[in-house]
């Protein structure tokens, strides 16, 4: 039996977007910071004149006064209300030191007709996600990156094969037509992609645009696995690397070398070496930075000291461990399910 989230874990992970009006974003970035800080909070958060977005870690009850703060107590006032939030329980801090940053956009797109604080697509519940999706007039579009499909989508997903979201703006040009596609119906992993892209879509013409509120991680959190139409696994950008259904965490883990999460399968091809390379970066020219960094992990962990990045690199080695035991729990119960005798 695979273990399930739990709010009994040390750490609580939010996970926060909302589209606002913050003509102020640069004053809050002082106050946030210190705020976050303070309360031994970790991960990042983004502002933008468009809104804020981020991951952050810390204690339940100070990720509970950090949700206050956003919401209704600190310099937001309530800007804020109706933010998407989602809460995880991790065993382990899965980020290295906090950081609260400006960016031009929360999610970046560079299409400035595309604003979802005045214009938005339809908001489709997780729970009348399949209904929609299946209907043979709706185009269904996966609005993540290239990597991400590969892990998991939905079923009938057109994957538009992009490595950043700004490309999207190209596959759209060039494989969509208004006149033709009248409802399309979009997704991603936490829901602020996909609801930037409807507005960017509806400027363009289309007269019918969804997109599933909350993303892939609230459908998986309230879908039951018997009626998903959810295939594989959802990369979230911790040291989860992914999650399934229940959002508990799933089996992909990380190539230290070039970031790109890999599957079972992926980590058994002969071009991976752990904290080197992958099929991904195995035709990497120059691979010495990598080859010294997992040398002084190694020589550290060895020591028994901490190595930089100690807390993340701990979260990420106890997790990998953990999906290495389910494996081999997996492969032992289907050889003891092999080597019974047919009762029948």
């Amino acid at each position: 039996m695979r273990a399930t989230a739990s709010s009994a874990a040390p750490f609580k992970v939010m996970a926060v977007y909302k589209f606002a009006d913050l003509p102020d974003f640069e004053t809050i970035k002082p106050e946030l910071a210190a705020f976050c800080c303070s309360h031994q909070i970790r991960g990042t958060l983004l502002l933008a004149p468009e809104g804020i977005n981020g991951t952050i870690a810390g204690t339940s009850d100070a990720i509970d006064a950090l949700a206050r703060y956003l919401l209704a107590e600190g310099p937001f006032g309530t800007r804020l209300d109706g933010a998407e939030i989602k809460y995880a329980y991790a065993q382990e801090m899965p980020f290295l030191r906090m950081k609260v940053r400006l960016k031009a956009e929360i999610v970046t797109l560079r299409a400035p007709e595309a604003n979802p604080s005045k214009i938005v697509g339809t908001y489709v519940e997780p729970q009348d996600w399949n209904s929609l999706i299946e209907r043979n007039d709706v185009v269904v579009i996966d609005t993540r990156n290239d990597y991400e499909v590969r892990l998991g989508t939905f079923q009938r997903a057109l994957d538009p094969q992009t490595q950043t979201f700004t490309q999207f703006k190209d596959y759209v040009a060039q494989n969509l037509d208004p006149a033709r596609d009248r409802k399309v119906a979009m997704f991603c992993t936490g829901g602020i992609r996909c609801e930037k892209a409807s507005a960017y879509m509806l400027a363009q013409g289309f007269e019918e645009v969804f997109h599933l509120k909350g993303g892939i991680l609230a459908y998986l959190e309230t879908v039951p696995e018997d009626n998903s139409r959810f295939n594989g696994e959802c990369f979230v950008f911790d040291e989860r690397v992914s999650v399934g259904h229940g959002l508990v965490e799933g089996e992909a883990t990380l190539c230290r070398a070039c970031r790109h999460p890999l599957t079972a399968t992926e980590r058994a091809d002969p071009t991976y070496v752990e904290g080197i390379a992958c099929k991904y970066c195995a035709d990497a020219p120059d691979k010495s930075a990598a080859i010294e960094r997992q040398r002084q992990i190694m020589l550290a962990q060895a020591r028994g000291v901490a190595h930089m990045g100690d807390d993340a690199l701990r979260a990420a080695t106890i997790s990998k461990e953990r999906k290495r035991e389910r494996a081999e729990e997996a492969r032992a119960r289907s050889q003891q399910e092999t080597a019974e005798p047919d009762a029948s």
